[in-house]
């Protein structure tokens, strides 16, 4: 079995790096190409920029929008600094089928005017201007917000970078939460405590204390491995924290759990906690020395071992949120990088103090019941919180990019069980199908990505139909359903052709897409209009 972990270990690494995804909050590096005829995506302010002026007592919002990219109507708010909002007046858009939204939405391409009234006052104001945009090529920016410092007197409009400080951000004692720092330190360091009651992160720590109740190490030695857990868990936050400073730093705008936004990323949560929930359910033996509790990842050093999974245990629980948390974290967010850093530390501290204590107080080993047959009984009930926790990424991703993500991943899955199974036979033949099965699950799962949104369809509907008609516009339909393979294969092979698009462009012709797969009797009446029961049908 030996080799097998070898491959596991491979097959997840190769997953965890994300060479091929390009993550909504990541506008730098992209799947399917980019505008601009480089590896790259415009920075947000690049491909969306404003300039503003007051006429009138109005505040004139004019934006240039590059080449390719769009900014949703909806959107758009200006906010005032008591948090209340002015009345805004928007140029007519182009309305387009979202998919993300899935819902009719209105967008701006090119330029486009928006004029709002501003209040009376003598005193200058600072604006809150919201905006959010996306790429034809397939990605969304997060929500972006901009300031504007508005001096009606004068008559001048000029963007900032942030607001004014206030004092008591000045002052350093609170946080602009309203908190003061002791006490999101605090909640910091209950929230990571409440944090190993998590299903991810409760397992780990489960069987970590189980290994403890069977070593036989001097109380010197329980020391050293307690305190090598709690230093790979402070490390994997550090750098966490310093991941999420740094990408602020560069305007985006990220909050806890924005890894999740990376379809691949979910994927690899999905691959690594399916492996585990095999090696707790005793199927995969080797699986505790993929993730880090045996010997193959430490090479024989304890320590190094309870380093990792310490890291291990950070890792699975970044999809978290454990009660006061969400206080430590918005706190966390919006101060300076080293109390940011001194907050994100609490929470590694916080993850890592039962066991801490555990190793540190002798008395409450004692407490711990004793080793028996019911710690192999006991370990493989903890694999179904991590079950749990594989349907509910896979109901992120199928989200986030749709149901034929959710479909490649199910069945890299079901080829990883196929290798494992294989190899178990333990035979020649066993090991040529456990290798083969694995070097499939390995590209399936680098395949995941969020859908395009390249608005070359609209939603049939007879009332659209009959539209186009009248004005004399040509119209291709395709009618299809989810449940229909010859109609995916022929959308993938041919309706999604970059020659299909062209010829739609250059005829000047509105693509309907029409979805059976839920009962539509408009679409069974085009149907039998044209003397069809079934889909496909492209008209």
């Amino acid at each position: 079995m030996k080799p097998l972990s070898h491959w596991l270990l491979f097959c997840l690494c190769a997953i965890l790096a994300p060479l091929n995804y390009a993550a909504p909050s990541d506008p730098l590096f992209a799947s399917n190409g980019s505008l601009d005829g480089s590896d790259r995506f415009l920075p947000v302010e690049q491909a969306y920029r404003i300039n503003a002026q007051i006429s009138a007592e109005k505040l004139i919002l004019d934006w240039q929008i590059a080449p390719g990219y769009y900014l949703y109507k909806k959107a758009f708010q200006v906010s005032l600094p008591d948090g209340g909002t002015l009345p805004l007046t928007f140029d007519a858009g182009t309305v387009v089928y979202d998919e993300y939204f899935e819902e009719e939405v209105e967008v701006y391409y090119g330029t486009t005017r928006i004029t709002a009234s501003l209040p009376e006052t003598d005193q200058p104001l600072t604006l809150k201007i919201a905006s959010q945009g996306c790429a034809d090529a397939g990605l969304c920016y997060p929500p972006r917000t901009q300031y504007l410092s508005v001096d009606t007197v004068n008559g001048t409009a000029t963007e900032i970078a942030a607001p004014p400080t206030t004092p008591s951000q000045a002052s350093g004692t609170k946080t602009t939460s309203g908190i003061s720092i002791p006490l999101a330190l605090g909640f910091a360091l209950i929230g990571g405590f409440i944090l190993n009651l998590m299903p991810c992160v409760f397992p780990v720590l489960s069987v970590k204390v189980l290994s403890l109740t069977q070593s036989h190490l001097s109380a010197p030695g329980r020391h050293r491995h307690g305190l090598a857990y709690a230093v790979g868990i402070i490390s994997a936050f550090t750098v966490f924290a310093l991941l999420l400073t740094a990408l602020r730093a560069s305007g985006e705008a990220l909050g806890w759990g924005f890894q999740l936004q990376s379809p691949m990323f979910i994927t690899s949560l999905v691959v690594l906690f399916f492996v585990m929930g095999l090696s707790f359910s005793g199927y995969l033996e080797a699986g505790a020395r993929f993730m880090g509790l045996g010997q193959s990842v430490t090479h024989g050093q304890g320590l190094r071992h309870s380093f990792m999974t310490g890291v291990l245990a950070a890792v699975v629980a970044s999809p978290c949120t454990a009660p006061f948390m969400g206080t430590a974290l918005g706190a966390a967010l919006t101060q300076p990088p080293t109390v940011s850093l001194l907050i994100f530390i609490g929470l590694g501290l916080g993850m890592a103090l039962p066991f801490l204590l555990l190793t540190w107080i002798p008395g409450l080993m004692r407490w711990l019941p004793k080793p028996g047959p019911w710690m192999t009984t006991f370990k493989e009930a903890l694999a179904f919180p991590l079950y749990l926790t594989c349907v509910w990424l896979i109901w992120v991703l199928g989200n986030q990019a749709g149901s034929a993500a959710v479909a490649t991943v199910l069945t890299g899955l079901t080829l990883i069980a196929l290798a494992l199974w294989a190899a178990g036979k333990g035979t020649k033949p066993g090991k040529v199908v456990a290798v083969i099965a694995l070097f499939g699950a390995l590209v399936l799962l680098a395949q995941p990505k969020a859908p395009g949104n390249d608005h070359l369809w609209e939603p049939y509907s007879r009332q659209r139909l009959d539209s186009l008609l009248a004005s004399g516009q040509p119209v291709f339909i395709n009618l299809t359903a989810d449940w229909c393979i010859t109609c995916l294969a022929n959308e993938r092979v041919a309706l999604s052709s970059e020659a299909f698009q062209e010829a739609l462009k250059r005829n000047g012709v509105v693509y309907l897409k029409g979805d059976w797969t839920n009962q539509n009797p408009e679409i069974t009446e085009l149907l039998n209009a044209n003397e069809r029961n079934g889909v496909p049908l492209y008209l």
